[in-house]
């Protein structure tokens, strides 16, 4: 992959530093165009959310704000971030286990929507809405029996603490109509994560359809607010072949038009990987080259605990090498040429491995390493202090 001449001349400097290079490097223009032409395809009552979760750097945040509809928080931490950017952005929250404190704060804050999880959440969001003398809309998350498309991570359709079951929607539904404070306007049918296909996704839209026209009908209700989640996904096994955004609005733009209710006034996505995931760089330099059992390893400043995404979906994440021409030891410079290389990180675990068995050119100490699609999930998720290495820098290239 061509990385922007900017990352490269981060990652040179390399020869000129006493410290490793190590950073994460975000394109904010790329991310902007991205987004910008993600949004403007999408049909009328469709919004585009962005799931903080994905990456809530202040930068990326203030990128975002003026090209999404809202941000999509699941803690009174990412409340708090959401409003520190922009004071009016519409914020709608979800997750399984919010706490009293963060339902008042996500009130306080004036927050768009909650996305209720479990009966017991619907009598807390109603106690505190009442004490508060509020009316607080909310979206009832249920945890559909399925059967679903294949993606990476399933949601729902199966055992998960994610949502209410389905069989139990009849109790939760009468709670909601009845308990003070609360409006139930609809519903969030979030079922997996990472889906490729677009043609799948589709499918599973038209089931989350007709399921709700099935409760409105079943409940006597009526449906304002469709949340789909997100799931739209990265394939970071083959970068030339990504979720089909453009068929799928078309498509999309048709299941709304022909077959959605007018009165379901808007029809929301939460998606993060998909907004953020290709902006993001992730630069590490090699600190040694061997081979131990006849695999060669690519030993690097920086790993797992900086940028767990590999491990935690356990795929070998795409890179690219950039050398460097500048060896400051006095001592002879390891190479290996033309052969696969295994890339793993500075921890004391065999499990500290960011990818395996990619064939490279040639690969020394004092190259650097640089993963691509790395904003999202990357530096969010990892656990930055085990072992107490230094963090990575981190910029914001224009």
């Amino acid at each position: 992959m061509i990385l922007p001449d900017s990352v490269v001349r981060l990652a040179k400097e390399s020869g000129t530093r006493t410290e490793p290079v190590c950073f994460f490097a975000y394109d904010l223009d790329a991310l902007r165009a991205h987004v910008t032409r993600v949004t403007a395809l999408l049909p009328d009552r469709c919004h585009m959310f962005y799931a903080m979760k994905a990456n809530s750097q202040a930068p990326v945040l203030e990128a975002l704000a003026p090209l999404v509809a809202g941000f999509e928080v699941a803690s009174g931490g990412e409340v708090a971030k959401a409003r520190a950017v922009d004071s009016d952005i519409p914020v709608i929250f979800g997750g399984p286990a919010k706490t009293e404190q963060e339902i008042a704060q996500a009130l306080d804050a004036g927050v768009t929507r909650l996305h209720v999880e479990s009966e017991l959440e619907l009598h807390r969001v109603s106690a505190i809405a009442t004490e508060k003398g509020r009316d607080c809309d909310i979206l009832l998350r249920v945890n559909l029996r399925g059967p679903f498309p294949s993606a990476t991570l399933a949601m729902a359709g199966r055992p998960t603490q994610f949502g209410i079951d389905e069989s139990a929607l009849p109790s939760a539904v009468k709670l909601a109509k009845d308990a003070p404070g609360i409006r139930l306007v609809g519903f969030h049918l979030h079922s997996l994560s990472n889906s490729l296909s677009s043609q799948a996704h589709l499918e599973m839209l038209d089931l989350y359809r007709r399921k709700v026209e099935g409760w409105e009908r079943e409940f006597d209700i009526t449906c304002e607010v469709l949340n789909v989640g997100g799931g739209i996904g990265i394939n970071y096994g083959d970068l030339d072949a990504q979720f089909e955004w453009e068929q799928f609005t078309e498509g999309l733009g048709t299941l709304v038009a022909d077959t959605f209710p007018e009165h379901w006034r808007e029809i929301d996505f939460e998606c993060g990987r998909f907004l953020t995931a290709a902006c993001g760089y992730y630069a590490t330099e090699i600190l040694d080259v061997k081979t131990n059992h006849q695999t060669t390893y690519l030993i690097v400043r920086g790993g797992t605990h900086q940028f767990r995404l590999p491990s935690s979906w356990q795929h070998s994440h795409p890179f690219t090498l950039v050398e460097t021409d500048s060896w400051h030891l006095p001592t002879p410079r390891p190479e290996t040429c033309r052969e696969p290389v295994t890339v793993v990180g500075e921890l004391c675990t065999p499990k500290d491995v960011l990818a395996r068995d990619v064939p490279v050119e040639r690969a020394r100490p004092g190259d650097v390493v640089v993963f691509t699609h790395a904003g999202a999930y990357g530096w969010e998720i990892s656990h930055h202090d085990f072992l107490s290495h230094p963090h990575p820098e981190h910029h914001y290239l224009p």
